[in-house]
């Protein structure tokens, strides 16, 4: 049996990814960018048989970069910079290398296209936030809008009325922040007052193996400027005039009381019969639903990621992983493990094609 080489953009997640293709004995080759390469190609180059350096991410799609990736009998894993620095359209249409997951469903995580990801939700019969027009703003809502020349990260900020919107959006065009184009974009919708709990889970291209899917553990994030203005006493928050950016730094991992969690559950079934249903074949791969937990016992979801989430932590702090560990009989250090014994058994049974897509 031959194991295919497991494929990355160098960035996002790409030491997980790297770890457990080289601990699952995968070969590895990464796609870097010039600049952003030294955590790759320098404190981490043993995870990484083969590195191909670019001017710009974007080049890989080039037919010299994939032909290097097809002779590897490269299969990629997708993260969220591959979708931003490469674009939907070149990885549906250009991009001929077997990706481990659902091309299709990528451009879902936008918010705006005709079937975005809240389309996606809603098909499901998924709860998510309500959303608001500028002038119909009539509680505390969040409005999720593109920063400003910086592709993968958004700026948020909170209003309670259309008069309080205008005033902080204006601000933050002036500011540099946002542009009025991104404004108009943006997404407006109830800001839910509880706890939030980023469900992760894995959906199994082998499931005749091993089941439907697997839920592998809960995160938050940590932002910034929002963590530091929290880690001050109210009195010293009130005195502080900025605009607050919700740009994510990092990841803590967290649990959910047991008797809760089946709402997680619930919620992961009805994305992947929607899935199957509107974008076949199926979801493949790591993915998570961002939610908070309501004092009603509603999980209402915010934010689905259809790839890789990102969160190193999950694999260090989850309970999940004991569990996992027991069901398949050897040690589960990181969810990213659960794509590589996926691949592997697709691989060991010639069906790589039911893997990929």
């Amino acid at each position: 049996m031959k194991l295919p080489t497991i494929g990355m953009l160098g960035s996002h997640s790409a030491e997980e990814i790297g770890t457990s293709a080289k601990a699952n004995g995968f070969q590895t080759v990464i796609v870097c960018q010039k600049g952003r390469d030294k955590l790759y190609t320098q404190y981490n180059k043993h995870l990484y048989d083969h590195v191909i350096v670019l001017d710009k991410f974007g080049e890989m799609i080039q037919e010299e970069i994939q032909e290097q990736l097809r002779e590897l009998n490269t299969i990629w894993i997708p993260n969220r910079s591959f979708s931003v620095y490469v674009g939907y359209e070149e990885i549906e249409k250009n991009f001929k290398i077997p990706i481990y997951g659902n091309r299709r469903i990528l451009r879902v995580e936008e918010r705006g296209p005709e079937k975005d990801q809240y389309w996606l939700l809603k098909q499901a019969g998924i709860r998510i936030p309500k959303s608001f027009t500028p002038d119909s703003i009539d509680r505390l809502v969040i409005v999720k809008v593109q920063q400003k020349g910086r592709p993968l990260e958004r700026a948020f900020f909170y209003a309670t009325t259309p008069a309080e919107y205008d005033e902080k959006s204006q601000s933050m065009i002036k500011n540099n922040l946002i542009s009025e184009k991104d404004l108009t974009q943006s997404t407006i919708e109830e800001f839910v007052i509880a706890p939030r709990f980023n469900a992760n889970f894995q959906a199994y291209a082998m499931d005749d193996h091993f089941g439907n899917l697997d839920f592998v553990g809960f995160d938050d994030r940590i932002q910034t400027s929002l963590g530091g203005l929290l880690n001050l006493p109210a009195s010293e928050q009130l005195k502080i005039d900025f605009t607050v950016m919700n740009e994510e730094a990092g990841h803590k991992g967290v649990t959910m009381r047991e008797s809760k969690k089946p709402l997680v559950y619930d919620a992961a079934e009805s994305l992947l019969e929607s899935v199957r249903k509107h974008f076949p074949p199926r979801m493949i791969g790591l993915f998570s639903l961002q939610g908070a937990l309501t004092e009603d016992s509603e999980f209402i979801v915010f934010d689905l990621s259809p790839r890789v989430p990102g969160a190193p932590c999950v694999g260090p702090t989850s309970p999940e992983m004991r569990r996992l560990s027991l069901k398949f009989g050897k040690s589960v250090q990181s969810p990213l493990d659960l794509c590589m014994f996926d691949i592997h058994k697709a691989a060991q049974e010639n069906r790589i094609n039911d893997a990929s897509t």
